[in-house]
């Protein structure tokens, strides 16, 4: 197919399929047939820009696309329109990608459900009554749909592991800075990252391949051999839904049949993690929001709650959270000495219905927030990469696989997913 016939097709697609899921705040028809049919001139003067040549791509509305409204998901940046691109989109555009929009989200990246007070609440593809986790949520839907092979998230306390693993993607948070940071609209300046949500983890690699211009993503064996997985014995595997429980460890198993070795550990203290990953966030949300506060009726109250009990924190709080985040750093680099990587999963539970406070978790109420980010939110106070990866369903629904790694071996994360996705693809081994 041309690059114009592809972008067409995604268009019509996002014009159909995207606003059944209100997966899209802005489409980019003009400017995205405008750079498909420059492509397609390349393609016949002999240029080729590699894989994403002609791809069609989404982008989470918090990056800056020039000309093209920003809106963070919030009333406050409704009319906001950037002169310049995001790092992240002029990335995607050299590598041969092709931008045909900016997905919904949960507003101002603040929360887990994508249910937008503004914009309206993002659906999941696959089951339309759930939400397809946040903050991410619309970047999750477009993928799972088959809208577009890759969309880009950032993740401040799973905002791409929980959407990928809701919507039964492939989601990436990269090493903290690994990818630029520039041009997107911070939440929380010091655990935002930004990373892809794909149909499939090459796809994620490809992806990372052009975010990065480092070209060694997708270079991964087909075997585990010599790969340590940590399997943790505290925390990670306690409360939560049984059949989640069997996928994972399913997971497990397809990496030691690619010839990884399993090792049981004791992880940090992972709740005194959350809690200093929730003093920074609600620091750092409120001090870049505080003078946008007079506007109390452009926000959601969820948001405005979170907001305004950040501004309640003392600065010795804050302080000290950031000297915990120091400790847990030294403490996670001294368990990385023993494992190349740890299974976890994802999220305890499946999507939960969009509305819903409160989840049922092995028999108990827990709030559904912090249910959907307990697994994820503490990585990233220490900046290490992790990936989700689908393995399987629970109750008719896709279950994730988080995989979490040392700084800066993303692509080693991407290897061991690769090979969990092909072995579990294999004949003989159960998909549910």
């Amino acid at each position: 197919m041309t690059a114009v016939a592809r972008v067409q097709q995604a268009l019509e697609a996002a014009e159909t399929e995207g606003k059944r899921l209100n997966a899209f705040i802005t489409t980019m028809p003009d400017r995205a047939l405008a750079r498909a049919e420059a492509l397609d001139r390349e393609t016949g003067a002999g240029k080729n820009r590699g894989p994403l040549h002609g791809v069609p791509v989404a982008v989470k509305d918090l990056f800056y696309t020039a000309g093209v409204r920003t809106t963070g998901g919030t009333k406050v940046f409704a009319d906001f329109i950037p002169s310049y691109d995001a790092t992240v989109v002029t990335s995607l555009e050299e590598a041969g990608a092709v931008i045909i929009g900016k997905t919904n989200l949960h507003e101002l990246a603040y929360g887990i459900t994508s249910n937008n007070p503004h914009y309206g609440a993002v659906h999941n593809p696959r089951k339309y009554d759930c939400i397809p986790g946040g903050s991410s949520g619309g970047s999750g839907a477009v993928v799972a749909a088959g809208i577009v092979p890759i969309a880009m998230g950032t993740d401040t306390g799973g905002s791409i592991r929980i959407p990928a693993a809701y919507c039964g993607t492939v989601g990436l948070k990269p090493t903290y800075g690994l990818v630029s940071r520039y041009g997107c609209q911070a939440l929380g300046m010091t655990l935002d990252h930004m990373g892809p949500l794909a149909a499939t983890v090459h796809d994620c690699a490809i992806a990372m391949n052009a975010l990065t211009g480092r070209g060694d993503f997708d270079e991964y064996a087909s075997d585990l051999n010599g790969v340590r997985i940590g399997w943790p014995v505290n925390f990670y595997l306690d409360a939560m839904d049984p059949a989640v429980r069997v996928r994972v460890e399913h997971a497990r198993d397809a990496a030691v049949q690619a010839g990884a070795s399993v090792h049981e550990v004791q992880v940090p203290d992972i709740a005194k993690l959350n809690t200093v990953a929730r003093v920074i966030l609600m620091c750092e949300a409120s001090a870049l929001m505080q003078k946008h506060l007079g506007r109390r009726e452009d926000f959601g109250l969820d948001v405005l709650a979170l907001l305004e009990q950040g501004l309640l924190l003392p600065g010795v709080d804050y302080v000290n959270a950031q000297r915990a985040r120091q400790a847990f750093v030294i403490e996670f680099d001294a368990l990385f000495e023993k494992i190349d990587c740890l299974f976890t999963p994802t999220t305890p539970i499946t999507a939960p219905p969009i509305g819903a406070t409160t989840v049922q978790v092995d028999g108990n109420d827990e709030d559904a927030r912090l249910a959907s980010t307990r697994l994820v939110r503490g990585i990233n106070v220490i900046g290490y990469p992790a990936i989700s990866v689908p393995c399987g369903e629970a109750h008719g629904l896709p279950v994730g696989l988080q995989i979490v790694g040392r700084p800066f071996e993303d692509a080693l994360l991407l290897r061991v997913a690769a090979a969990i996705e092909k072995t579990m693809a294999s004949p003989g081994v159960s998909p549910a």
